[in-house]
């Protein structure tokens, strides 16, 4: 995979356009977690230090394409002008859908715009030759950054690499590309996946392709329900896709699956629920399967704690509840104690991560959601595919 760096091209004097993931939760105005926005910055940074112009582009929420932004003003990325400004104590403007390639020539060199909402743009879920032109007459070079969106070929992310005179890799994307690199090519052996999640159809093509890659595979959630059935285990009235359990037997095949011995319990889904450990051949048929019991944490633990190299991508279980996350927490500080490679995606990994404090002791923590499954996968993500064209042509 080669993928040119914005460390590659000289950016002095430069107008720079950088794809940004800003999409952070703001509730009532105030951004409720910006870890996006700081993963954002060394990119932003480094091509201030480098002497450009720098005009950013992100995409927040859901908004309806081509509505304006004032009849949707909830999808304004004003919020996250503001905190920009704050974290890089300089104004950052927010610049309206009529910004043009006459304004972005007129700003002066080190100074940092944002442009509004890009999913309010006619064509951009299409990737419309139109308004991938658009976006490249604003620079000289545009640099990829947004891993999150990396999956999706849409004007801002794919298109613009097209026509732009330059186009790269951020900081942040490489680093990406770095890192699931080392934990899925070529990576030190023994290798351990954790996948933990609602259902096994949602991440079927991701256990297909671990399960031929790690030396021991993890399930949790809703699908380590569907594995217990699809051995035969009763699982009660817990989640599981009885559609699924010749999918699971086939994983099951492929690489070692310890299953768990010993679960947590309750009759209903509620916060206020008791947990009751029970291993699994006493399950009831009114029970339903939240965590994982202290006997199975003991056995993750001691597999986690033997491996070179670790991706986890889900909790264990309904850790949101108190009585149901011991079995997220232990696994989360095992992985934590590793010395190994560790890395982790998705969103409520992250939480976890963020809950248990837990941060600095992952190696590399992907900002990338779809983005970083259909990469596990062994999907071509297009917004990397064209900067591997551009690096070439």
């Amino acid at each position: 995979m080669t993928v040119r760096s914005m460390q590659d091209i000289e950016l002095l004097g430069k107008k720079v356009l950088i794809r940004e993931d800003l999409n952070v939760p703001i509730k009532a105005g105030k951004i409720l977690n910006d870890a996006r926005i700081r993963a954002a910055l060394p990119t932003i940074e480094f091509a201030l230090e480098k002497g450009a112009t720098v005009i950013l582009m992100s995409h927040l929420g859901r908004p309806e394409e081509g509505l304006a932004n004032s009849e949707q003003p909830e999808a304004s990325l004003a919020p996250v002008a503001d905190h920009l400004s704050r974290l890089l104590h300089k104004t950052v403007p927010l610049m309206s859908a009529d910004f043009t390639a006459k304004d972005a020539a007129s700003l002066s060199s080190g100074s940092v715009v944002l442009l509004e909402n890009v999913r309010c743009n006619l064509g951009e879920k299409s990737n419309s030759d139109e308004l991938s032109q658009y976006y490249a007459s604003l620079c000289d070079v545009f640099v990829m950054d947004a891993f999150g969106t990396a999956h999706r070929a849409q004007a801002s992310t794919y298109g613009v690499a097209k026509f732009a005179p330059q186009a790269c890799a951020g900081l942040l994307l490489a680093n990406e590309l770095k890192a699931l690199h080392k934990a899925l090519a070529k990576p030190e052996k023994p290798m351990l996946a954790i996948v933990g999640g609602a259902k096994v159809s949602s991440k079927l093509a991701v256990l297909e392709t671990l399960a031929q890659k790690v030396d021991h595979l993890i399930v949790g959630g809703g699908i380590a329900n569907t594995f217990l059935a699809a051995a035969g285990y009763n699982v009660g009235k817990s989640l599981y896709e009885e559609d699924m359990l010749d999918k699971a037997r086939q994983i099951m095949s492929l690489t070692n699956i310890p299953l768990p011995r010993d679960v947590a319990v309750a009759k209903e889904f509620s916060d206020s629920a008791s947990a009751v450990i029970k291993v699994i051949a006493d399950i009831a048929k009114d029970d339903m399967i939240l965590d994982i019991g202290p006997q199975t944490i003991s056995d993750f633990v001691t597999v986690i704690s033997s491996m070179k190299t670790i991706l986890w991508n889900g909790p264990l279980g309904v850790f949101e509840f108190a009585a149901f996350s011991a079995g997220t927490e232990a696994v989360a500080m095992a992985i934590a104690a590793n010395n190994g490679f560790s890395i982790a995606g998705g969103g409520e990994t992250i939480t976890a991560i963020e809950k248990y404090q837990i941060s600095e002791k992952i190696s590399y923590i992907s900002t990338g959601g779809g983005a970083f499954l259909e990469f596990v996968e062994g999907k071509t993500l297009p917004a990397v595919a064209v900067l591997e064209e551009r690096s070439i042509g």
